[in-house]
């Protein structure tokens, strides 16, 4: 600092030290460099706004706040060391260390404020994957603040090399105290390169009593929204031992009925079979290129089975639900237009007259 006060002027050094020794002139000068700031700002937001590039206004609102901040607190740190110095009578080293540790706050809080913006503008835009975009800006958040703890811990003057030494031993202390919190960790990294599912996604798992839609993927859990809108908190580490079902990337959904006829239409079986067959391959929303099976299946105790098993264009379960009536409708349409009838659970009583006393034995 002294050597930048030989370099300047005498007039400007002089005037730097009134600012070191005068209060009220450091805060009238903070007000001053303040409103500058705000202009400068809307002049510069007013250009930015005239761009087609968004870029810029990201980077512009991350500046606004912090260098507000850095505009009064600067000052202030000098001012608060003028006073102390006046009231201890003594020089203060470590004013020097909080003023390097205002730049390096201001920084990384610049640094997560653009991460903020730019994750909030690539999801409204909807054309990037919401899993890979937030866990990019988690590991950007979390390489900054690990960047800005360590330039803290030198302006301290702690030893990175000594730091770094320690931490491979209590690296290993650490990581068998807190073995679940980092096998959770890691169920989240192999999430987000693993790609099983994503927010949004409809998952469930056949080993465990799992099932609704991903709301959240974070760093030690997932948080799951079932379909009764209760929420489901599962730690990442239970996804590397269980079997996840994405039904959301099925390509189709699967109509696989029964329809019974009765035994006394059994000369109608094959043309309604080929009828129904007909109308799947010509209906819009059946995907004909998948395997379509009309045929008649076996013989049930008061009916006769022809298993009708096809695909649905749409993976939407409400708008499947509506195909799926449309084809059962039309099945009950052709079973009535060939003049037979949906069989129901019948059974068949042969009595003996003789035996059940509605003939006399002598007629008999």
């Amino acid at each position: 600092m002294n050597e930048l006060k030989s370099l300047l002027p005498n007039t400007w050094s002089a005037f730097y030290q009134q600012l070191d020794s005068n209060v009220l002139l450091l805060t009238v000068t903070s007000l001053v460099v303040w409103l500058i700031w705000r202009i400068v700002y809307n002049r510069l937001e007013a250009l930015t706004g005239r761009t087609n590039i968004h870029w810029d206004d990201l980077a512009l609102q991350a500046l606004k706040t912090p260098v507000s901040t850095l505009i009064w607190c600067w000052p202030a740190t000098i001012s608060l060391g003028f006073v102390l110095q006046q009231q201890m009578d003594a020089k203060l080293d470590w004013l020097s260390t909080l003023k390097l540790i205002l730049v390096i706050s201001i920084f990384i809080w610049v640094i997560m404020r653009l991460i903020n913006n730019v994750e909030e503008y690539v999801l409204a835009q909807k054309k990037r994957d919401e899993t890979t975009v937030q866990a990019i800006a988690k590991v950007a958040r979390l390489f900054f603040l690990t960047i800005g703890a360590l330039s803290i811990m030198q302006a301290f003057g702690l030893s990175l090399s000594g730091l770094l030494t320690f931490g491979g031993v209590g690296g290993l202390i650490v990581g068998l105290a807190a073995k679940d919190l980092l096998s959770n960790f890691f169920g989240g990294m192999m999430i987000y390169f693993d790609r099983p599912f994503k927010v949004g996604d409809w998952v469930r798992s056949p080993d465990r009593q799992i099932e609704g839609t991903v709301e959240r993927i974070g760093w030690r859990m997932t948080v799951i929204r079932t379909f009764d809108k209760r929420p489901l908190y599962v730690p990442n580490s239970v996804f590397s031992n269980i079997v996840v079902e994405n039904p959301s990337r099925m390509l189709n959904r699967r109509i696989n009925e029964t329809v019974g006829l009765r035994y006394d239409d059994g000369s109608k079986v094959e043309k309604i079979t080929q009828e129904i067959k007909s109308m799947l391959e010509n209906h819009p929303d059946i995907d004909a290129n998948q395997t379509l099976i009309v045929n008649l299946n076996g013989f049930g105790a008061s009916s006769l089975n022809i298993m009708v098993y096809t695909f649905t264009k749409t993976i939407n379960w409400i708008r499947y639900q509506e195909v799926k009536q449309d084809v059962l409708l039309q099945i009950i349409k052709i079973v009535a237009d060939n003049g037979a009838d949906i069989a129901f659970p019948t059974q068949t009583l042969k009595i003996d007259p003789i035996s059940a006393g509605e003939v006399p034995d002598s007629i008999a």
